[in-house]
């Protein structure tokens, strides 16, 4: 198969599936290497991008995804049936950036850290498909371990978990003595 059917075949492949596509099972259907998948797959982001169309190429750690570009969205929901928006509040935020940063991670460390209960916070970053159950820990009473999913990923614009702001070690420190006093006070009332 030449270059340019190689990058039709992907393109069909993406377009069909819908779906993030493992770079592997691209590999094996268009066979050729990983490494040749890869280099495709970006060409062809470039592509999209440097024609300005309405889709574009996106990679997920080892898979790849056709999407539409955000700023077709309004256009795209005037004719599709509009998505349930996600809100994530506050508390969602401080206990998906938990999962996230420490993932893999049980309810347990996570309401450790939270210092209240999450068990339904949890289960509804679940429900919103931004976290997921991974397995379950060899201890006692085998619990659930959670980390994110490639949903995540999209939402917040990121190829891999590693590309995670890194926190500055200095203003850790500063959180964790904030918090300690918070906690110093309330144990005073």
């Amino acid at each position: 198969m030449e270059h340019e059917q190689q990058m039709a075949a992907l393109e069909a492949v993406l377009f069909t599936m819908g779906t993030a596509v493992e770079a592997d099972r691209i590999a094996k259907a268009l066979e050729i290497s990983k490494s040749d998948v890869r280099a495709l797959a970006r060409e062809m982001a470039g592509r999209y991008e440097a024609q300005d169309r309405g889709i574009r190429l996106i990679e997920l750690e080892d898979s790849f995804q056709l999407c539409t570009k955000k700023e077709y969205y309004e256009t795209l929901i005037k004719i599709a049936k509009q998505p349930r928006k996600i809100t994530l509040t506050d508390t969602l935020l401080e206990t998906l950036s938990i999962i996230a940063y420490k993932q893999p991670v049980t309810k347990l460390e996570i309401e450790k850290i939270r210092g209240v209960r999450s068990d339904h916070v949890v289960n509804r970053l679940v429900e919103y498909d931004l976290v997921q159950e991974l397995g379950r820990l060899d201890a006692p009473g085998r619990p659930i371990v959670f980390g994110t999913t490639e949903e995540f990923l999209r939402h917040f614009g990121l190829s891999a978990v590693d590309q995670l702001p890194k926190i500055n070690p200095e203003r850790l420190e500063d959180f964790r003595s904030e918090a300690e006093e918070e906690i110093s006070e309330k144990l005073k009332v």
